[in-house]
């Protein structure tokens, strides 16, 4: 029987694979903890727990029609973003796959009501950078899968996809760990006004509202107040979360949905990006597994 292993809500923010001198020249000089803190996340988790598959619910990765998961058995190649490709141009990766459980996915959303998620494994399928960024830091010998985020999808879809994928890993022999890969509330400065906007200080999130509900919902994640969290979704989607937040309700909905309760860990502090709310929240296995039980 495979389980999951551990989760977290992690920020693939650009800043973190730019170049030392870069990435502090943007924030005064200083580190960003956002960078630290996922080699800290790798070195006090990800080696501790060794987990077979990191499955990542990417929110760069919008589709239409259904859900998708990544079914391919290895991806090479090199990655140029068409978003920022002066940052990101010609970055190499290398990774395999799990075919295994992506079709097991597949095969349970086709027994479920409402449901469509579709294994994909042509060559020529695009990778984003919300799945990419975390390879120079988390990558070991692990196996690493995608699931995108349906643009038309709605609460109900995000948590029917996440308990299919929970319990595509109970089915499996894996052990698997989460990230929902993307960013709270997502508003970028204008143009215009962007570079008097770099550094980490939350004092430059898009506005007040924006900074207010992040620390709203990062109280109630630290707390392990996941219901919270989902009961309110509908209010912080005023303030533009990525990818409707869809990335951290599916990830919830794996770990039990409201029934969770699992606290949440600090791997970062609360960080802007050219406006966006940004930090690396982990969340460990209960003593007793995802049972909503703390």
């Amino acid at each position: 029987m495979g389980e999951i292993v551990g989760a977290g809500l992690l920020a693939h923010v650009p800043t973190i694979v730019l170049p030392d001198d870069v990435r502090r020249e943007l924030n005064n000089g200083q580190e960003s903890t956002l960078y630290t803190g996922l080699h800290t996340l790798g070195r006090e988790v990800f080696d501790t727990l060794q987990p077979d598959v990191v499955l990542v619910f990417d929110s760069h990765w919008f589709t239409t029609v259904e859900f998708v998961v990544t079914s391919h058995q290895h991806r090479a190649g090199f990655f140029t973003s068409d978003e920022l490709p002066r940052g990101m141009s010609s970055v190499p990766y290398d990774f395999e796959g799990s075919p295994e459980l992506a079709h097991l996915i597949g095969k349970i959303a086709d027994d479920t009501t409402d449901c469509w998620v579709t294994p994909i494994d042509n060559e020529h399928l695009p990778l984003t950078y919300a799945t990419l960024n975390f390879l120079p830091f988390l990558q070991d010998n692990q196996k690493w899968v995608s699931v995108s985020v349906c643009q038309t999808a709605d609460q109900h879809d995000f948590a029917t996809v996440g308990r299919v994928v929970a319990e595509a890993i109970v089915q499996s022999d894996l052990r698997v760990a989460l990230i929902a890969s993307g960013a709270l509330s997502h508003t970028f400065h204008k143009l215009r006004d962007v570079r008097q906007h770099e550094a980490a200080g939350e004092e430059h999130i898009f506005s007040p509202a924006a900074r207010d509900w992040d620390h709203r919902v990062i109280a109630a994640l630290l707390e392990g107040n996941h219901a919270q969290v989902l009961t309110d979704v509908d209010g912080f989607l005023g303030v533009k979360p990525e990818g409707r937040f869809g990335h951290y309700q599916m990830m919830v909905a794996a770990l039990g949905g409201r029934d969770c309760t699992a606290p949440g860990r600090l791997f970062s502090q609360y960080e802007n990006s050219i406006g966006t709310g940004q930090v690396h929240i982990w969340f460990d296995q209960p003593e007793h597994g995802w049972t909503g039980e703390k």
